[in-house]
Formats: structure tokens, sequence, C-alpha cells
């Protein structure tokens, strides 16, 4: 039963540290974009919704 328990806990660290990678992993691709990237996007995608019934 105690094996149960601590292997149950190192399973928790685990899908905690593999969460905090895919957080690190998205703020550094969000990052990589310059703002004149950004402002392009939003126009892009603002015409895209507007076509849209």
């Amino acid at each position: 039963m105690r094996t149960m328990w601590k292997l149950l806990g190192l399973a928790g660290i685990v899908g905690v540290a593999a969460g905090g990678v895919l957080v690190a992993r998205d703020q550094r691709r969000r990052r990589a974009y310059t703002p004149d990237e950004i402002r392009d996007r939003l126009h892009q995608r603002l015409a895209e919704a507007g076509d849209q019934p």
C-alpha cells in the first residue's frame, strides 16, 4: 500500500513538471513574435472573422 502512494506521488510530480514544460514552450513561442507580426496576424484574423456571416 505504501508503494502505491509513492508511485501516485511520483506520477503527480511528473505530471506537474510536464505541464510546466508545456507552458514554458508556449510562452517561448509567443515571445518569438515581433509586434509587427502580432499586429499583422490580428488584422488577418479580423478580416477572416468579418467575412463570416
